[in-house]
């Protein structure tokens, strides 16, 4: 069978979500080609002649771009099977399918990839359990979506096929000073032990979470480095969900590359119940950590679920500093809980903790999205002001108590947007989100941006 597999959105990396895949029907005896919408350009004479086409769904962002996408495939190939996968395709299921995809599959879905392009009949698969369901007026109900559950096997990981992916330096790079290196990007587990509200981990695997074996983690790597990469992504949503199986990845890698430096996700949680790792971190090669800090406020992360408190963000954030790695922290500027006086705490937070410099521009301008199967519409306040499900943007729009702080909301996107097209430093941007959320212009201290290493992709959702 003729396979092409697509991504629209990645986050700027080489997806690992077509890598995967590719090299599981390939072993079955598929003819098995990628295609990487971020970089490539759309071709109508391989998806003309394509049996069976998958896109791979991991975010939001990926999703809507995928629609119009599949649209296209359909009038070009009706024959053509389609099938969606990763976890925004579970997310989505009902309307995916409305537009022609055949089967859905979340979580681990390279053996169910292999199962539909086999010659027996398609399975319709890929709905949630339990889901949220909507009356006719697309009001929030509780209750079962009609349809298969999304399983979680234990699959025997194969080697990603990368060979017909665009080299690494046609994604995202590492900068650091006026140094930059290509990327690898991996996964070393997929899934989360955490059930944080606003997560769309959580509705695929419930808590659980799935190891990629060491060999094959490293395998993926090292082709990666033939191919010029000098800097490695770990895309787990956690690295440390498993940390004696990633503290044996980062030090095979770093005895075999010496040079080759890495970032990770972890959860302030983790960096703080695990802070004996940070020194094994650092001294393997790590420089940067990612993690989904989401608000200062207490209130605010209560309603998420983080797990851990405003204080706990401020004792890893010493932590990280003290242990030289440099903290990237994301945010979720704008919920329904926040207030003008929370925003305003929030950016001298991260003025008082020198770390203007190290978070993106956009994590200021975020709006929290209630997606389908959002742990979100558990809430009473959440379900009392969500408006129907948005098919177009993918969400339950909200609209805030206060005018006012969606107003601030649009006004922080906007010059987001409009100064980074200009070129403009991270501490810019901060200083004029200051003055619009109208915060005293204080003498805040800003770190050399030289010194503080940065993936050039801001995006991440």
């Amino acid at each position: 069978m003729n396979v092409v597999l697509i991504s629209t959105y990645d986050l700027g990396h080489q997806p690992f979500g077509l890598a995967s895949p590719k090299a599981w029907l390939a072993r079955d005896g598929h003819s098995v080609r990628t295609l990487d919408l971020t970089v490539d350009k759309f071709s109508e004479s391989l998806l003309g002649a394509a049996d069976l086409v998958g896109f791979y769904l991991p975010m939001h962002t990926a999703t809507r771009l995928a629609l119009p996408v599949i649209d296209r495939v359909r009038r070009l190939n009706p024959d053509a099977r389609i099938v969606c996968y990763g976890l925004y395709a579970p997310l989505n299921a009902d309307l995916l399918h409305e537009v022609g995809v055949e089967a859905i599959l979340g979580g681990e879905f390279e053996a169910d990839l292999v199962r539909i392009a086999s010659p027996a009949p398609p399975v319709r698969v890929g709905a949630l359990s339990p889901p949220l369901n909507r009356d006719r007026e697309g009001a929030v109900q509780n209750g079962d979506r009609q349809g298969a559950v999304v399983t979680i096997p234990r699959l025997d990981f194969i080697t990603p096929d990368r060979s017909d992916l665009p080299p690494p330096d046609r994604y995202a790079q590492l900068r650091d000073g006026a140094d930059s290196k290509l990327v690898a990007y991996t996964e070393a587990s997929r899934g989360c032990k955490h059930l944080c509200r606003h997560c769309p981990v959580v509705p695929i695997y419930r808590g659980q979470f799935r190891v990629v074996s060491r060999d094959v983690v490293l395998a993926d790597i090292r082709q990666q480095i033939a191919a010029g990469a000098a800097h490695v992504t770990f895309g787990d949503p956690d690295f440390f969900n498993g940390p004696s199986h990633a503290s044996r990845i980062v030090e095979t890698l770093h005895a075999e590359f010496p040079a080759v430096t890495y970032d990770a996700t972890i959860k302030i949680e983790h960096l703080l119940k695990h802070r004996g790792l940070l020194p094994v971190l650092r001294d393997t090669g790590c420089v940067l950590i990612t993690s989904a800090v989401e608000a200062v406020d207490d209130r605010v992360l209560e309603k998420l679920e983080k797990n851990h408190t405003r204080r706990d963000f401020f004792e890893a954030a010493a932590l990280m500093r003290a242990a030289g790695i440099a903290l990237q922290p994301t945010f979720i500027a704008f919920t329904p809980w926040t207030t003008v006086a929370g925003y305003r705490d929030l950016l001298r937070a991260l003025a008082g903790l020198e770390l203007i410099d190290n978070v993106a521009s956009v994590q200021l301008a975020l709006r929290l999205l209630i997606t389908s199967g959002s742990r979100l519409l558990e809430l009473d306040d959440v379900r009392a002001m969500v408006r129907p499900f948005d098919t177009k943007s993918l969400v339950y729009p909200w609209v805030h108590d206060d005018p006012e702080v969606d107003r601030l909301g649009a006004r922080v996107f906007r010059l987001v947007a409009e100064r980074q097209k200009q070129g403009r430093s991270r501490g810019e941007i901060f200083h004029a989100i200051c003055e619009i959320a109208g915060c005293p212009q204080e003498n805040y201290k800003l770190m050399p941006r030289a010194t503080i290493p940065f993936l050039d992709e801001p995006w991440y959702c």
